[in-house]
C-alpha cells in the first residue's frame, strides 16, 4: 500500500491508544503524553507504536450520508478512540469536523469529488489524530483553541489558534469553546443546519445512550467528574445558541430533535447534584 499523496508516511508514528500521530519514529521507551494524562490511559499491552503503512493492511473509511449536506467518517475496523468525523457540505466549503487517524486514497478522492475541504475544526486533543497530514493533502487550516495549544504533538504551520470564547466561520458557522472537558473543549454551532441549526459537539458535550440526555465528564474512560464552575461555564456558552439538533462523536449519537432542551435538563440535572 503506498501513499503517495501524504508527505513522509513512514517517517511517523501513530499510538494505537489515541490515534495521535508524532513526527519521526518512536522506539520502545516513548510514551504518549496524551495518553499518560489522566483524562486517557495507556493500553493493556502497554504503550503501541504503529503507523500508516500498517493500518492501511487491513482498514478503511466509512461514510454515512445523514442528509443531503452531512456525511459522518470512520475508521473501519475499529481504531484508537473510534471516534466519527463529520464532513459538512456548505455553499462557501466543506468543513471536516474532527479528524481521523486513518487517511487513503479512496476517502481523499471521495471528499474531493463533493469540493474539498475549505478547513478542519476540531473539538480537543483526543481527536487531533492525523490532522497535519489531512490539511496538507486537502491544503486548508486548522482550527483549534489556543488553551490547548500544549497538546499538539505533531506541529504545523497550517494550524490556526483562536483564543477567543467563539469564532464566526462562513455560512454562519461557528466554533464556541465551552471548555470542560479541556481548557480549549470546543463545539460547532450550525444555526442553518436543518430547520433549526445544530451542534456539535465530539464528546465535549457527550450524547447519552437514550438520545434524551448528554453527559459532561473531565475524562469519560477514568470516570472523573467535572467541577461545578465548569459546569456553569458549558451552560453559559450554550444557552445563547439556538439548535434542535446534536451530533456527537460516535455511532449513534444524535439527538434529531429537542436537543436544546435535553442539554438544559441535563445541566439542570448536574447542577442539582452540587446542591444536594
Amino acid at each position: 500500500m503506498t501513499h503517495a499523496f501524504l508527505k513522509n508516511p513512514q517517517q511517523a508514528d501513530i499510538c494505537a491508544t489515541c490515534g495521535t500521530r508524532y513526527p519521526g519514529r518512536r522506539t520502545a521507551a516513548d510514551t504518549c503524553p496524551i495518553c499518560l494524562d489522566e483524562r486517557q490511559y495507556i493500553g493493556d499491552n502497554g504503550q503501541v507504536w504503529t503507523s500508516l503503512e500498517d493500518l492501511a493492511r487491513n482498514r478503511s473509511i466509512r461514510f454515512e450520508r445523514l442528509s443531503d449536506s452531512l456525511l459522518s467518517l470512520q475508521a473501519v475496523p475499529h481504531l484508537a478512540i473510534g471516534q466519527k468525523a463529520h464532513l459538512i457540505l456548505s455553499p462557501s466549503g466543506n468543513m471536516l469536523w474532527d479528524c481521523l487517524p486513518f487517511l487513503d486514497e479512496p476517502t481523499v478522492a471521495y471528499i474531493r469529488s463533493l469540493g474539498g475541504l475549505r478547513a478542519i475544526a476540531i473539538s480537543h486533543p483526543h481527536y487531533y489524530s492525523l490532522m497535519t497530514d489531512w490539511a496538507d493533502v486537502f491544503d486548508c487550516p486548522i482550527y483549534l483553541h489556543a488553551a490547548d495549544r500544549q497538546w499538539v504533538m505533531h506541529p504545523s504551520e497550517r494550524i490556526h489558534f483562536w483564543q477567543s470564547e467563539t469564532i464566526a466561520l462562513w455560512d454562519d458557522m461557528a466554533l464556541v469553546q465551552t471548555g470542560g472537558h479541556f481548557a480549549g473543549a470546543t463545539i460547532l454551532y450550525h444555526p442553518r443546519f436543518g430547520e433549526k441549526g445544530a451542534l456539535f459537539t465530539g464528546d465535549s458535550i457527550f450524547v447519552a445512550r437514550d438520545r434524551k440526555s448528554v453527559s459532561f465528564m473531565y475524562s469519560y474512560p477514568n470516570m472523573i467528574p467535572l467541577p461545578k464552575k465548569a459546569i456553569l461555564q458549558i451552560q453559559e456558552r450554550v444557552a445563547r445558541l439556538q439548535y434542535d439538533a446534536i451530533y456527537g462523536a460516535f455511532e449513534g449519537q444524535i439527538i434529531p430533535d429537542n436537543a436544546k432542551e435535553a442539554v438544559h435538563r441535563s445541566l439542570l440535572r448536574y447542577l442539582a447534584i452540587f446542591e444536594a
